[in-house]
């Protein structure tokens, strides 16, 4: 009787955590081009994680408004919770609201009702605050899960992780790395992971990401791609 059991319970958890394969940058774009972000060749989408940061946000906005791009800022509820009008001012600078979940946690590592709880609650309270209906999620460490695919469904979000990003978590990040990792990875159609915010990494080391940002932007006007937000990259 034990064997059976077992073998259920293995079975429930693969199926849980299958989604969780597609955090694999090479395999994800290869077999899920949608999901990583892939979208108008022309246009490269820039997405910014793990905000509002009371002194972070208002400098990404300030870089954003002198370089006229749009970006889509995957909100957290908690950090919302803390500066709530800093997500009214990023949607009126003209910037896309998305779903990062409540807490920065793995979803594998969480049960179906934690889960749900989790990407429910951060989309309704981001909808409440700044008036806006979400359409993206993106899960934390773009690790998926089966129950968190399922409910973004259910919410009506899309979600999308990325193709290049600027690794501005680690401790070593400074503005010619998180440029050249960006740089790197960069190609029409793609979709950039930046972060506004330390919540989760090295304090302080949004600085770096700041510091790279006008860079990165050269680099796309350069290369005659057009940077905005998710809702004009058409991935969906």
């Amino acid at each position: 009787m034990i064997r059976p059991v077992l073998a259920g319970a293995a079975a429930a958890l693969l199926a849980h955590a299958l989604p969780s394969v597609l955090a694999s940058a090479p395999l994800r774009q290869r077999i899920a081009p949608r999901l990583s972000g892939v979208g108008e060749q022309t246009r490269v989408a820039l997405t910014i994680d793990d905000g509002p940061h009371p002194v972070a946000t208002p400098r990404f906005l300030d870089v954003l408004a002198r370089q006229n791009v749009h970006a889509t800022f995957f909100l957290l509820g908690q950090e919302l919770v803390r500066n709530p009008t800093l997500g009214k001012e990023i949607v009126a600078a003209g910037h896309e609201i998305a779903v990062h979940g409540w807490e920065h946690r793995m979803l594998v590592l969480r049960g179906p009702l934690g889960t749900r709880d989790d990407i429910t609650r951060a989309y309704e309270y981001i909808g409440e605050v700044t008036g806006v209906v979400p359409r993206w999620y993106r899960p934390p460490y773009g690790v998926l899960s089966t129950t968190a695919v399922l409910t973004a469904r259910t919410l009506g979000l899309t979600p999308v992780l990325w193709t290049s990003w600027g690794r501005d978590w680690e401790k070593s990040a400074n503005p010619d790395s998180v440029y050249a990792t960006v740089a790197k990875g960069l190609r029409g159609g793609g979709t950039v992971l930046l972060h506004d915010s330390d919540c989760t990494s090295v304090p302080g080391s949004w600085a770096a990401t700041l510091g790279a940002l006008p860079r990165i932007l050269a680099e796309c006007d350069h290369r005659g791609l057009k940077v905005g937000p998710l809702r004009s990259h058409q991935v969906s």
